[in-house]
């Protein structure tokens, strides 16, 4: 969805770009944007095709390897450290569900942006909420620090939307189903209606075949995953109201920017007394990474149109005359469908063995101790909870036994008991430098997480079968999912690249800095970082 007419709007209501004095006032405006599966080994292919709103931010400060610090590289831990500057140990976002073993309710799963307290609520069917992120975002702060600040978030996923806005937010909004919304209550504003309106309406009308650029051609090719299903060769047709190609799709991110750039029009963000910030989760780009993998002609249609619909964003701010300052990066990165990869050379690629579950292996341990029940709850890597019915000592049992026939499978890199991961302090060292076990203690909550963490070795995706739904994923240890981009970018600025590896909780204090918003010694994780190039500092004394 292209956002020029919406930009023709913009420029006929509002007043041209005032020029900034040097040395520049702090931003009006923080425009903090995830692109969901952003990989840095995505932006370091197509960087050079980028011709939009990537090549623009590419002429401010570029830290092309970022890190989601944390092992459990999902969309809602990844979200929750980008606003509050502080590892999933800490915001307690720890996955994108866990399990919750002394719940009444039938349903053990807590997907991360839910209220399990609503009744009849389940994890797939639930009542969006913020009660699970345990911290402030950057736009709690700054209104705590000047109440006439606005805090908004819009996204393609709740999740993302509601870990980046955090609890105090003036509008929230998110895609589900067939339409933008909200909190139950919440009044709907007009440009939310009016992008609902035409949103809806091609959502649910059939749509062709995009064009495949010229640059894309040579990645067409068609991939088996079984089953008769291939990928590959998919130019983004869908028929109507179908809500898995349509979030699959270009079109999804254009339709949530083109809101973003509404609210900011009709809020007047960057033009009140006081700083305002919106986030923006563009989700698409994770669904076309699970559903065609990342190194198709799928993946590079819809990084090229991602990056139009971004430049063109930019431009209707532009041409609003706010005084803005962009950061951008990703919730986590990814890698491509094992498939294509061995074809592409990486000949230990493999799908993830379909017995290697921690209920299938729970069942094994409870036939060899004479137990009932589900023992071990979880999938096939990361958290493994344990049953809390059973006594102290066959808990200790059970665990030993459940880390042995994992550790035991030629698909597991480690298994990390609890008292392991909580026995080492969350490291502060540069990010590529940390072992596994640093990585999982970054994302490890004791109140949430499992009596054990599994690491599946390097290459293996966690999806058993390709044809049946996703083919490929993320959430390892390793750094294809822990890598991202980091870019800031301002009107102005004098342009740098940074090639050391920085952390995502690194963009909150940085953004801190820039408006002047003191953060004290350990209140975040991460640290400001200096954007301006030579002499003289954005990160006050505080930071």
């Amino acid at each position: 969805m292209k956002l020029a007419p919406l930009a023709l709007v913009l420029a006929a209501a509002t007043p041209a770009a005032a020029q900034t004095a040097a040395p520049p006032p702090p931003p009006r405006l923080l425009v903090v944007i995830s692109i969901d599966q952003f990989s840095a080994d995505l932006f370091a292919e197509y960087r050079a095709q980028f011709s939009g709103g990537l090549k623009r931010l590419q002429g401010g400060a570029v830290f092309p390897s970022g890190y989601q610090s944390h092992a459990a590289t999902e969309t809602c831990p990844g979200h929750s450290t980008i606003t509050t500057g502080m590892h999933p140990a800490r915001t307690g976002i720890i996955a994108n569900d866990w399990i919750d073993l002394k719940t009444t309710r039938t349903d053990k799963t807590v997907y991360c942006a839910e209220d399990e307290s609503v009744s009849g609520s389940t994890s797939s069917k639930y009542t969006v909420s913020d009660k699970h992120l345990l911290v402030p975002t950057l736009g709690e702060r700054m209104k705590a620090a000047n109440p006439a600040s606005r805090v908004v978030s819009v996204a393609g996923k709740d999740r993302a939307a509601v870990m980046m806005g955090g609890h105090r937010v003036d509008e929230l909004w998110w895609w589900e189903g067939n339409a933008y919304r909200s909190y139950a209550g919440r009044a709907v504003p007009p440009v939310v209606a009016r992008v609902n309106e035409v949103v809806g309406t091609r959502y649910a009308a059939p749509t062709p075949a995009l064009p495949v650029p010229a640059v894309c051609t040579a990645r067409e090719r068609a991939i088996d995953v079984g089953g008769g299903k291939t990928v590959g060769t998919h130019h983004f047709a869908r028929g109507g109201n179908d809500a898995r190609l349509y979030r699959a799709s270009p079109e999804f991110d254009g339709a949530t920017l083109t809101l973003a750039a509404g609210l900011i029009r009709d809020m007047k963000l960057g033009q009140g007394t006081a700083p305002d910030i919106i986030s923006v989760g563009a989700s698409a780009t994770d669904y076309v990474g699970h559903t065609y993998g990342s190194e198709g002609v799928e993946m590079c249609t819809h990084l090229l149109s991602l990056d139009r619909d971004l430049g063109d964003f930019f431009a209707v701010l532009d041409q609003s005359g706010i005084d803005y300052a962009v950061a951008l990066t990703a919730d986590h990165g990814g890698q491509d469908l094992p498939e294509r990869l061995r074809e592409n050379g990486m000949p230990t690629a493999e799908r993830v063995d379909p017995a290697l579950t921690a209920k299938t292996i729970g069942e094994g341990i409870a036939a060899r101790l004479g137990l009932s029940g589900q023992l071990l709850w979880g999938g096939s890597f990361g958290d493994i909870w344990v049953d809390p019915r059973l006594t102290a000592a066959q808990r200790r049992q059970v665990i030993a036994e459940g880390v042995k026939a994992f550790a035991a499978h030629r698909q597991v890199e480690a298994v990390f008991t609890a008292e392991q991961i909580m026995a080492v302090p969350v490291p502060t060292t540069p990010p590529e430098t940390w072992t596994l076990l640093q990585r999982a203690r970054a994302g490890y909550n004791p109140q949430r997480s499992g009596a054990f963490v599994v690491a599946l070795k390097p290459r293996v995706t966690p999806i058993a079968d390709g044809s049946k739904g996703y083919v490929a994923t993320h959430g390892s240890f390793w750094d294809y999912d822990r890598r991202v981009p980091i870019l800031f970018w301002r009107k102005g600025m004098t342009p740098f690249e940074q090639p050391l590896s920085v952390e995502t909780v690194d963009i909150a204090p940085t953004l801190a800095g820039l408006i002047g918003l003191p953060v004290r010694a350990g209140e975040m994780d991460g640290r400001c970082l200096d954007l301006v190039a030579g002499a003289g500092t954005s990160c006050p004394a505080t930071n």
